[in-house]
């Protein structure tokens, strides 16, 4: 026996294990994909493990235990808990993690100070006086994140400001000219100055980042700040968030005191002007203290999980660059940033990894569900459907991203994917008050999770799928009680609900059914699900029918056909890792890297030149880290945008032109005015004809492709499958050519009324379904990971990459 497992793991190669691994609210997903070891023309398997991502009475990190399992699964060997692990089979490791998300919204980030320039002490608290909930009669207003007490912020002695007002009419006619060096060329003309001195008073001034004119007040005391900062110290600090006016353009202040800082030993220091370079001091604050707030917790909890394999993956991690140029390659650690794009050790940060779970599952989605054809393209509604949320977005044919976010009453400035979430899942607890039928906001989580799971936990989403027939536990994860080898339990979830039901009944004097009860709580639950749906678009001006739906997360299957026909939408694809797509994502998901500045600039044709300019500087950087990271020539992809506004206006959109068809049937590029208009009418429904435009910022990102081309879509084999000879392989109840291919039992199922519960419902293992397969509604779809209800009138036709299914067809 032990030369069979030592044979088996000598066949793995070295660095050839690829594994992405998502660790969501309820449940930790693990995809593999690694060298087949009876393959002789290199091709290779794939393996899927799902866990609870918290059980501490059997193990402290879920994404180290699954790892843990996949190497005994792949090498054969046996692996007690514990055991530093060996990774030289490994490639490489990505991650999408909640961490950074679940101590912002339970406020349980790291201690830190905020050091801002001296009078602005209470820019923070103040905010930018939104008041979203404008007539609630008891507001409360969430709180600061840096520390409170008399260290909680360190005002600097320290101060410049720009040359000239606001919305001067003759603005680029009065301004600071410089020359090619930054050297002044002639002086301020406009409003305010002083006739003796460059700018309106006395002050050096020089030219920022942003072009802008700027006047050095008061340069800060080295001295005296050393002496603030090492009492800081003194007092237990270690993070730092550092905002001062103006510093988007002008940051040397800011790198002062930072390097100062780190000198004498604080361990992060967030800069805001490296970490959101753009005007807005408020957001650009706020993001900084977010960041000092969370990277901390992010370093410890990954310094735990590093602490779990031999050194070799922390050095191939934080030494990949050097270890490439020696020509070697370790096994190292990749994070799937809030942007959807993949980033190193490096560039990660809590700021940008308040996303980092959902981010996965939405690459996952748009690079399966997507029809890229000329003529084919339809928009996609991805609806992700976990234990404790429910995030929706929108796919058409590019991400869609975000500048300006808030989460959990905190309002940062960073690229973002425009991620709806609602606390609708399958851990969303259920409870019946005020004669209202509740599902969420609370949730049970992964420990105790729902009734089902065997540890006294409340009813919810799960324990009403469990009693409705549309969970059924001999084919559910049986990874439950002490043993973590139990199955669901059906009768704990039952008592829960009958004591509901007594309650409906006698409340609402009727005489409801459990199931009636059940489904009511399901209803709740899916109307819940559809209300992100129709805010991205309905109400942004898209027809919600117009769409494709791709389901996917560990309850999205159980839900999809009804939030469908709920939407108007008659096409759903469930991906055959719709459960775990969030970490199949991770899988086929590109690095990323982008680099922005400043501009404060009009868009007039004279400064176009200087624009274009700027994008090319930033490109050459972006394609420079690329190439260091190995993405070269065609796989390289490169998106030059420009943050533009209107003048007098605060509302800066970012642009990515378009390809647009010529009269004579080319192709060719928008302009960036003419892109800025056009997204402007969309998002506002008008356009300010006539009022000059402003550039405040310029961005490249760049994406280096993880796969150059990954097939033939699900449409395309859809519409091959109905065009073979012999037609489709029809799958109903009513027909005999079912009893071959569904399970022996027959299941009892629920569905809305007028049908109610369907006692002899088929139910199908996808791994017995052929390509060509269409199963007609209603029966149930089940594989290791996940149950899909087919509802009555709803067809699912199976294809190779998962299932197609119409619904009232």
């Amino acid at each position: 026996m032990a030369s069979t497992t030592s044979t088996l793991k000598d066949r793995i190669p070295d660095r050839s294990i690829r594994i992405c691994a998502d660790r969501g609210g309820t449940f930790c997903d693990v995809h593999v994909s690694y060298p087949d070891p009876e393959s002789t023309n290199g091709e290779r398997k794939e393996l899927v493990v799902k866990l609870l991502s918290q059980d501490p009475a059997n193990y402290a990190d879920a994404p180290t235990e699954g790892i843990r399992r996949v190497l005994e699964i792949v090498t054969g060997e046996n692996i007690p808990r514990g055991k530093v692990l060996d990774t030289s089979k490994i490639d490489y490791i990505r991650l999408s993690t909640t961490i950074a998300t679940n101590a912002l919204l339970e406020r349980k980030g790291h201690k830190h100070a905020l050091l801002i320039t001296r009078g602005f002490k209470d820019l923070l608290l103040i905010g930018n006086q939104s008041r979203p909930r404008i007539f609630d009669l008891n507001i409360k207003r969430p709180g600061v994140l840096y520390s409170k007490g008399y260290w909680q912020v360190l005002e600097i002695d320290e101060r410049v400001t720009l040359v000239g007002y606001t919305s001067d009419p003759k603005a680029e006619e009065h301004q600071v000219q410089f020359d090619d060096e930054g050297n002044v060329g002639r002086g301020y003309r406009g409003k305010g100055w002083d006739g003796v001195n460059v700018g309106e008073g006395p002050g050096k001034v020089v030219r920022g980042i942003s072009g802008e004119a700027v006047r050095i007040l008061k340069e800060p005391d080295t001295r005296q700040v050393e002496e603030q900062l090492t009492a800081l110290y003194d007092e237990g600090y270690r993070s730092l968030a550092i905002v001062f006016v103006h510093s988007y353009t002008y940051p040397q202040h800011e790198e002062i005191v930072g390097n100062l800082a780190r000198e004498i030993g604080f361990e992060h220091v967030s800069e805001s002007s490296s970490l959101v370079p753009m005007i807005k001091m408020v957001l650009r604050g706020v993001s900084s203290t977010a960041d000092a707030y969370l990277t901390p917790i992010l370093r410890q909890y990954l310094d735990g999980f590093f602490s779990g394999f031999d050194k070799s993956l922390k050095e191939g991690t934080f030494h990949a660059d050097e270890l490439a140029h020696e020509g070697k390659r370790g096994a190292r650690v990749e994070f799937m940033a809030s942007d959807g794009g993949l980033v190193d050790l490096n560039n990660f940060s809590g700021l940008k990894s308040i996303l980092s779970g959902p981010a996965g599952g939405v690459v996952g989605y748009a690079l399966t569900s997507w029809d890229g054809r000329p003529g084919k393209k339809v928009p996609v509604i991805g609806l992700d459907v976990g234990g404790t949320s429910t995030d929706v977005s929108r796919f058409d044919g590019r991400y869609e991203v975000v500048y300006e976010t808030t989460t959990a009453g905190v309002t940062v400035q960073s690229p973002q994917l425009d991620i709806n979430t609602v606390a609708a899942g399958g851990g969303s607890c259920l409870t019946f008050r005020n004669g209202l039928f509740l599902a969420g906001p609370e949730s049970a989580g992964a420990n105790p999770g729902p009734a089902c799971y065997r540890k006294g936990g409340p009813l919810a989403v799960t324990d009403a799928n469990l009693l409705l027939g549309r969970l059924i536990p001999d084919f559910f994860p049986k990874i439950f009680g002490k043993s973590e080898k139990e199955p669901l339990d059906a009768e704990a979830a039952r008592t829960a609900f009958e004591k509901v039901a007594k309650e409906v009944n006698e409340n609402m004097h009727g005489e409801l059914s459990l199931d009636e009860v059940v489904y009511g709580f399901i209803k709740v639950a899916n109307e819940t699900m559809c209300r992100p749906i129709r805010a991205l678009t309905e109400a942004r001006g898209y027809a919600t029918g117009k769409h494709v739906l791709a389901s996917f997360g560990g309850a999205g299957g159980q839900h999809a056909c009804e939030i469908a026909k709920l939407l108007g939408i008659k096409t759903i694809v469930i991906h055959r890792y719709s459960s775990i797509l969030s970490a199949y994502g991770l899988a086929l998901a590109d690095r990323a890297h982008e680099v922005q500045e400043p501009s404060a600039t009009f868009y007039t044709p004279q400064n176009v030149p200087s624009l274009i300019a700027r994008l090319d500087k930033l490109t050459d950087q972006v394609k420079q880290e690329l190439d260091q990271q190995g993405f070269k020539g065609s796989r390289v992809k490169v998106e030059r945008m420009l943050n533009m506004r209107f003048e007098g206006t605060d509302t800066s959109l970012m642009v990515l032109p378009q390809a647009k068809k010529t009269q004579s049937g080319d192709e060719e590029s928008e302009d960036y005015l003419e892109a800025f208009k056009r997204v402007y009418k969309t998002e506002f429904g008008f356009v300010l004809e006539g009022k000059p435009v402003i550039v405040d910022d310029i961005k490249v990102r760049g994406i280096g492709k993880t796969f150059d081309d990954l097939g033939a879509s699900i449409y395309e084999e859809v519409e091959e499958l109905h065009a073979k000879k012999g037609g489709l392989n029809v799958l109903s109840h009513e027909r005999g050519a079912a009893i071959s291919k569904a399970e022996p039992n027959r299941y009892s199922v629920y569905f809305s009324p007028p049908t109610g519960r369907v006692d002899d419902t088929p139910v199908y293992l996808l791994g017995k379904l052929a390509v060509g397969d269409l199963v007609e509604g209603p029966a149930m779809v089940i594989d290791e990971t996940q149950t899909i209800v087919i509802i009555p009138g709803a067809k699912a036709l199976v294809t190779s990459r998962g299932l197609y299914i119409k619904v009232d067809e």
